[in-house]
């Protein structure tokens, strides 16, 4: 009876008692990051005289007395730009330890860099993103759900296919991830333009967003995996158009979804708008190719996610 009692009680602890970080070392946490083309990023990373004397670059953050107290982390001692092992990523046919430039080249960043160091920062385990973003691609159309009428978009469906063969492959792209577990956390979205442009697409942008959400969830098989939207907020705070002011206010509406409480964060992003003057081009639809703007739209959506992943 006393052999009976001990192997009760050991059962018990097994299933009541909370994991210790032995038992949880075993885990990856993996996050999708996915939109258009400030997805992709074009937050420049070299200092170029050419380009506003490199004003706005993530070289000239690093070296700024005013923004490199933020910044200089990621660099090492002899000024090269520092691997993350702990979070790595894969964009397509790019991968390998979280670095600057996994934007649209080698010489850009996209909000992968500062949502990958403020998740990374916070998790223990290591972090994978899957980063899957095109540029030029409209929710209404490229990225449709498939629970709305007409066809499904083919973005959509690419989103599916590459994630799971990510997810598949995961041993043979990450070896050192190997015998670990793959565990989807959460997706962030920074999509917007060619729904901003068109009045159609920018009158349903809520009620898209609210299926692209739900069904994302039912096919990946995440019923309540968290989201975090970013706003389209080009031009910063003096944007008058009534398009890119429809656009951002549906952005933010779709957190009001009922299903949605506690799971879904929307980001403001204008504060992070930098004008022409202090950035490496006035290509304002790129936000500039400011990489501050990039990062901190990036840092603010892993925040999000972190605070949603707390309650989640």
């Amino acid at each position: 009876m006393l052999h009976h009692f001990f192997f009760y009680v050991l059962v018990l602890s097994t299933v009541l008692l909370p994991l210790s970080p032995a038992w949880s070392k075993g885990i990856v946490h993996v996050f999708i990051l996915s939109g258009q083309s400030n997805m992709v990023g074009a937050g420049e990373v070299p200092s170029l005289l050419s380009h506003n004397g490199g004003k706005g670059s993530l070289e000239w953050l690093t070296k700024n007395p005013a923004t490199a107290p933020h910044y200089r982390h990621l660099r090492n001692d002899d000024g090269s730009w520092k691997q993350r092992d702990d979070v790595q990523i894969c964009f397509f046919d790019r991968r390998g330890p979280l670095h600057p430039g996994y934007g649209s080249n080698a010489n850009k960043i996209g909000p992968e860099l500062g949502f990958g160091c403020s998740v990374g920062d916070a998790i223990k385990e290591p972090v994978l993103l899957i980063k899957i973003a095109w540029g030029g691609k409209s929710l209404a159309k490229d990225f449709r759900p498939p629970s709305l009428k007409g066809k499904t978009g083919l973005n959509y469906t690419k989103i599916l296919e590459h994630t799971q063969e990510v997810l598949r492959q995961a041993d043979q792209l990450f070896p050192q991830l190997k015998g670990r577990t793959l565990s989807l956390k959460g997706f962030g979205w920074h999509q917007g333009w060619n729904d901003r442009i068109n009045q159609t697409f920018n009158d349903a942008y809520t009620h898209n967003m609210i299926q692209f959400i739900k069904d994302i969830r039912r096919d990946l098989k995440t019923p309540a995996l968290p989201f975090v939207i970013a706003e389209t907020g080009m031009s910063g705070l003096e944007e008058k158009h009534p398009r890119a002011l429809s656009l951002m206010a549906a952005q933010k509406a779709t957190t009001d979804y009922p299903e949605f409480k506690g799971n879904v964060a929307f980001v403001p992003t204008r504060d992070f708008y930098r004008p022409a003057d202090v950035s490496p081009s006035n290509q304002a639809y790129h936000w500039n190719n400011n990489a501050e703007t990039y990062y901190l739209i990036g840092e603010h959506m892993g925040l999000a996610m972190l605070g949603l992943l707390k309650t989640h």
